[in-house]
């Protein structure tokens, strides 16, 4: 099953907790632009983009954003920014006070997809 930008949307206006929907705009924007070749889909339950495989992630909790990264225990953290000690994914939490780093963001996200390429 296909998921489209419209199922996303929905899920964005009616699972989405309201004060991070700012947040995951600017999270869309940063894959559209870093990752114009990743399709935007519902995976985990939330929404994520896929290349060959999945790369990212984005879940809620009360107090945060999680920006996952399938792939991210292979990354270069220059940043200082990603957390998790699992064998594969590490993660950005993103705090709506804290604002988007999107610099280290837009890093992390060329890493994912150089990554996906192999």
């Amino acid at each position: 099953m296909t998921t489209t930008g419209t199922e996303i949307d929905d899920y964005i206006t009616t699972r989405l907790q309201p004060q991070y929907q700012e947040t995951v705009a600017t999270l869309r924007a940063l894959m559209a632009e870093c990752a114009p070749g990743a399709a935007e889909c519902l995976t985990y339950g939330s929404p994520a983009w896929r290349g060959k495989r999945i790369l990212a992630v984005i879940s809620q909790s009360k107090t945060h954003l999680t920006f996952a990264f399938e792939r991210g225990a292979e990354f270069e953290d220059a940043h200082g920014l990603l957390a998790g000690n699992g064998k594969k994914t590490r993660h950005v939490k993103i705090k709506v006070r804290d604002g988007v780093n999107e610099t280290a963001l837009r890093d992390y996200i060329a890493q994912a997809v150089r990554l996906d390429q192999i």
